[in-house]
């Protein structure tokens, strides 16, 4: 329930603190009072956007805070899921900086607006006139008829299938689109991959192959070449190695005679080793090397293959191009297997359904089993705020649509007069009609929806009399259950709350203030004789009040 309000610097309001209790609460004021304005601040703490407009003095922030008891209404997961601690007594606070900046808080946690409009659904109904216009809505009417279905559950289910459901299905006509196109561009795919395959690409084979090509074109040359090297390393009298070894003896002999030598005939030593090492691998070039036409022939045409793979392909290596042959044969074992995926995924696709379906019959049922009893509950209600021959004719058909809130077409139809035609309720039903079939509604929920508060604001509009009077008893019965509040111009209403507050202006040094104050009972007494009567209060006014308040405290 809500406990206390604190409004500082919004609209008219400079600043207004309250206590409420438990039960039913009315509110009273003049038009133009300022009970819309409190309504705007309330609003503020649910969640809603504010701008600058908001602020009485733009120099200065605007505060409006809120507690709410909340220790029976089981919150705490709530809570848990946005990371907040919960608190029995828990604070909501709204900040509207000079800036135009918005800050929130729960509990002294800053939250997003998000946040604030989640946990106040859960914490309170405000009621306008602009809600009646919902009735109208099939997402109202299912949601009446799945709070006394306890749907709950399965609407939860019936979303989280449905939207598999919905995602598989984009799958499909994606791989159905991917198909179309894909057919198209198959052929040519597949050859540019057949091409690629069949060249036997190899990393860095290109540069190999430019060497091997280099080689081969040069043979003789290098034949004549390796010819001269060989001679000037073996000739017997003047070759390079005959004299080494001649100078490598001599220096033996030297560091012999001297150790001062030994280094240097060490070198001459080590030196010869690899001059002798590097003659074997000239030999051994000359046999490898052969004249051979027939590989010469197939590198270039390897090299020449590759070259126009790279222009075709626009890349510069060979691995490029095996990076683009294995994304070809992806896309082309894609288009070959994009059938069976087809298959596989309208196989999910049924899978999905059944079991969505089987939920959404079973919500089907458990609605079904319901509206008898939504139609006896208000009529009966109906029936006591003068409309006796009100009738409801509600039909849910099953549908091969699957919408939101599951597979039904709902008509819910209304008649206000005996052996009237049923109509649609925004063309049956009169503006007072349509209050009193709301109040009905609201009254129906209570018993199934565990809402802390409830405020009504001028549901009352278009009745009055004796009317006004069951109106007051049927929200003073939902007040044994829950808080409710009351906005009204009704006396009847008016004295049928345990709390009575009036919202009223004030000129404070030529500054008009709303202010909200809670009245005693001789105030009571006033207020509603003048509602009766006017700002003219006459005796009979004031014995009139005092017995609409003695009947609803006898």
């Amino acid at each position: 329930m809500l406990s206390s309000l604190t409004i500082k610097n919004y609209a008219l309001i400079d600043h207004l603190q309250v206590d409420f209790n438990n039960g039913f609460t009315t509110i009273t004021g003049e038009t133009g009072a300022g009970k819309s304005i409190l309504l705007g601040g309330l609003s503020l703490i649910l969640g809603k956007r504010a701008d600058l407009s908001s602020l009485r003095d733009t120099a200065k922030k605007c505060i409006i805070e809120a507690q709410f008891n909340i220790q029976n209404y089981n919150l705490e997961s709530l809570f848990s899921a946005n990371d907040l601690d919960f608190e029995p007594l828990t604070i909501i606070r709204r900040e509207i900086l000079p800036s135009g900046k918005s800050r929130a808080f729960i509990n002294d946690s800053p939250v997003n607006l998000g946040v604030l409009q989640v946990l106040g659904s859960h914490l309170i109904d405000i009621h306008s006139q602009n809600e009646t216009l919902q009735l109208v809505d099939d997402a109202f009417q299912f949601q009446v008829i799945d709070a006394l279905a306890e749907n709950s559950k399965e609407l939860k289910t019936y979303r989280e299938k449905l939207s598999d459901y919905k995602k598989l299905k984009k799958e499909l006509v994606k791989l159905k689109e991917f198909q179309s196109e894909a057919i198209k561009e198959h052929e040519y795919n597949s050859f540019l991959l057949k091409e690629l395959v069949d060249a036997k690409l190899k990393e860095g084979e290109f540069e190999a192959l430019e060497e091997e090509f280099e080689s081969l074109s040069n043979v003789e040359q290098i034949q004549e070449k390796l010819t001269l090297a060989h001679a000037l390393f073996s000739e017997e009298n003047a070759g390079v190695l005959t004299r080494i070894t001649e100078l490598k003896n001599t220096l033996v002999k030297l560091s012999g005679l001297a150790a001062k030598y030994k280094p240097v005939a060490e070198r001459v030593t080590s030196s010869l080793i690899d001059l002798d090492d590097i003659f074997g691998e000239v030999e051994a070039f000359q046999e490898q090397l052969d004249a051979d036409p027939n590989r010469l022939e197939e590198v270039q045409g390897k090299l020449t293959l590759l070259n126009n793979l790279f222009q075709k392909h626009f890349v510069n290596e060979v691995s490029e191009l095996i990076t683009i042959r294995e994304a070809l044969a992806l896309k082309v074992a894609d288009t070959e297997n994009v059938e069976a995926n087809i298959d596989k995924k309208e196989q999910e696709i049924s899978k999905v359904q059944a079991s969505l379906d089987q939920v959404a019959e079973k919500v089907h049922k458990k609605r079904l089993a319901v509206v008898p009893k939504l139609k006896k509950e208000l009529e009966t209600i109906l029936a006591s705020l003068g409309m006796p021959n009100a009738q409801f004719n509600i039909t849910l058909n099953y549908s091969d649509t699957y919408f939101n809130n599951g597979r039904e077409e709902l008509s819910f139809l209304f008649s206000a007069n005996k052996g009237g035609q049923f109509n649609l309720l925004k063309k049956a039903a009169s503006g007072g009609e349509l209050s009193r079939i709301m109040l009905a509604i609201k009254s129906v929920l209570t018993q199934y929806e565990n809402l802390p508060t409830i405020m009504f604001d001028e549901i009352d509009t278009g009745v009055s009399g004796e009317i006004s009077n069951k109106m007051a008893d049927i929200m003073a019965q939902m007040s044994v259950t829950m808080q409710v509040f009351s906005i009204t111009h009704l006396p009847q209403i008016a004295a049928k709350g345990h709390t009575h507050f009036k919202v009223y202006k004030a000129d404070v040094n030529e500054v008009t203030t709303t202010n909200l104050v809670k009245l005693n009972d001789e105030d009571r007494v006033f207020e509603i004789a003048q509602m009766l009567g006017g700002t003219e209060v006459s005796e009979s006014a004031l014995a009139h009040a005092k017995q609409l308040l003695n009947h609803v405290n006898s």
